[in-house]
């Protein structure tokens, strides 16, 4: 988790500051994204209290960024289809996004039937971290390589960007949810 927390803090200051350099919305929400999920990642992994508060915290925040995921695919639809990118960049989004989702899954399978609260509350962080980038990665190929209709790659960002938000939003609930936590803990 450490590690991953690292890989994440770097990740997000390069589309932040790409971001900026581009003038690119996109980039730059994606990475602030990217950073307060570095800072609950941080806190899971540094708090030594109670977990409850753990959990209701990461819950709530998942919860409050699937929401500001909203104002992203709202800015895909109207303003900013996606960045083109060279095939090998592409193919190395592709791989980060497909490794991301890989080790959210793995992690998902350790935790099943763990009754720890951390492992819990990272393996919803890193699920929600790998949708993003999964979107993120969906937004670059459909701009990259043709095929598709201005308005269709609207379409297809504001299906695959509702539906983040959705299972982000998810994530932060199945968390907050005290009746799901206490049949964990029995």
């Amino acid at each position: 988790s450490l590690v991953s927390l690292i890989f994440n803090t770097v990740y997000s200051a390069h589309h932040i500051i790409f971001g900026i350099a581009a003038r690119s919305w996109w980039f730059f929400t994606i990475g602030i994204y990217c950073a307060v999920l570095s800072i609950v990642r941080f806190v899971v992994l540094r708090h030594k209290g109670k977990n409850r508060f753990v959990i209701q915290f990461t819950g709530i925040m998942l919860m409050v960024l699937s929401i500001s995921l909203v104002g992203t695919v709202i800015l895909a639809f109207v303003k900013d289809r996606g960045t083109e990118f060279h095939l090998i960049v592409m193919l190395a989004i592709a791989v980060y996004a497909f490794t991301k989702i890989t080790l959210a899954t793995i992690k998902w399978i350790k935790a099943r039937k763990s009754k720890s609260a951390k492992l819990i509350t990272l393996r919803n962080i890193s699920f929600a971290d790998a949708f993003v980038s999964i979107f993120s990665l969906q937004r670059s190929m459909l701009v990259s390589f043709e095929g598709m209709s201005e308005i269709e790659i609207r379409i297809m960002n504001v299906a695959t960007g509702s539906a983040v938000c959705i299972i982000v939003f998810l994530l932060g609930l199945n968390l907050v949810q005290p009746k799901r936590l206490t049949k964990r803990k029995q």
